[in-house]
């Protein structure tokens, strides 16, 4: 092994290097693990084989290279690729090939942030006694390949966004260094869709300024940007010039974050249509709040006190992060209807927990309840451009929406890419 000292010139003296590993194909590559036989061959993982309306919730780059995609109806899959083999997906088999993932991830630094069930962050500043970054990249990427027979992308970087972009620049099986310096070459020249972080609408908006690509966007004038995408306008010039200030944190996964409103009506009521104007109203506000944070959340909870003084709380984990009046009302309505016994209500509240940047968030499937997602035919093609544009072939977010006892359990779920790292 090489003398601290000189591994120790290879890493910055005053800057971070972040490395970012993302699984590749992770759930059609977790089936090759356990079936070797399967390695190879063009394989999908699926909602319901047995129905046309089952969808294409991952697949192999072998049935890539036949055009069949993630969210893609199995019925289009089949006919693009007739020999394509469907497996239903396996969540306990997932689960133990993450939490052995992270396992290995620790081995290296005690800064692992996970980020979903198939990816997550390192701050390897101080682990320069173990190599260099590349070294400890490789090391990392062959090391999951000879324990957990499953491939990986790596991006290194100064900082969370740059590594993110370079793990996406080679799949699979690729590592990737993007330095500051390098930003002109590697992301600049990229349409500004395909900066991570930007999504549809957000290119749509900067497209109307004459922004199309990322250089434009570094260049762009602060103004003008802030006064179309406001404060996370001015955040997206910051990343496309590189600059992400965002620390590699083990303990995010247990945060509980929230944004609220109350009120106290004038008084006891029991008409049901006051009593849901009243929620409307303070879902109104609640969303107001979430967009001037750039936040959106994906748990409602619901608080109805009467005029007893009885408080209950009520929260429904949802398949995909909401921060709109309209969908919040929807989820808040139905909680209050199902959990209201018709006493007078002296009090009413709405909030949004587990949040996370609006710029972050991508509408992805459900593990649980992507059979009911995919029946809403326009998301079919919302969800393909997402996961076209983060070139992701995986479901990473949410748990069956249920029902808690009072606030202080709700706290005690989280999502399933998060909870499974919990023991």
């Amino acid at each position: 092994m090489k003398d601290a000292v000189s591994m120790n010139s290879h890493y910055p003296k005053n800057g971070r290097v972040i490395l970012h590993v993302d699984m590749n194909s992770f759930y059609a590559s977790v089936e090759m693990a356990y079936d070797p036989g399967l390695k190879g061959k063009p394989l999908a993982i699926a909602g319901n084989p047995k129905e046309r309306k089952g969808i294409i919730v991952t697949c192999s780059y072998e049935a890539r290279s036949f055009g069949v995609k993630t969210t893609m109806p199995l019925w289009e899959a089949k006919k693009l690729c007739p020999n394509l083999i469907i497996k239903p997906p396996n969540f306990d088999r997932y689960r133990a090939a993450s939490k052995g993932m992270f396992a290995i991830l620790r081995q290296y630094s005690d800064l692992v942030e996970p980020v979903s069930i198939d990816e997550g962050y390192l701050d390897i500043t101080d682990s320069f006694e173990i190599g260099t970054p590349l070294e400890i990249a490789s090391s990392i990427q062959n090391q999951i390949k000879s324990q957990l027979d499953l491939p990986c992308s790596i991006g290194i970087a100064p900082n969370k966004f740059l590594a993110k972009t370079a793990s996406d620049m080679k799949k699979p099986m690729g590592i990737t260094i993007l330095r500051k310096r390098d930003i002109p070459a590697k992301l600049w020249p990229l349409p500004v869709i395909e900066m991570h972080g930007v999504g549809l609408k957000t290119a749509e908006k900067l497209n109307s300024l004459g922004i199309k690509t990322c250089k434009e966007l570094a260049q762009a004038n602060d103004i003008q940007i802030k006064s179309v995408l406001g404060i996370n306008g001015l955040r997206l010039k910051e990343r496309a010039n590189g600059t992400d200030r965002r620390i590699v944190d083990p303990d995010s996964i247990y945060d509980y974050k929230s944004v609220g409103n109350s009120t106290t009506l004038p008084k006891d009521t029991t008409n049901q249509n006051e009593l849901l104007s009243t929620i409307d109203r303070l879902c109104a506000k609640v969303s107001e709040r979430l967009n001037q944070k750039d936040v959106v959340g994906t748990t409602v909870q619901i608080m109805i006190r009467d005029k007893f003084r009885k408080t209950i709380t009520r929260s429904r984990k949802i398949e995909n992060p909401v921060m709109k009046r309209e969908d919040l009302f929807l989820y808040s309505k139905d909680l209050f209807i199902k959990n209201w016994n018709g006493d007078p209500v002296r009090l009413l509240g709405v909030t949004v927990q587990d949040l996370i940047e609006k710029n972050e968030a991508t509408e992805q499937l459900d593990l649980f309840s992507y059979e009911s997602t995919a029946k809403q035919e326009p998301l079919f093609n919302v969800l393909s451009k997402l996961h076209e544009k983060f070139g992701k072939g995986s479901i990473t977010k949410g748990i069956r929406g249920k029902e808690k006892g009072t606030a202080c359990d709700s706290n005690q779920d989280t999502s399933f890419n998060k909870d499974f790292l919990r023991d």
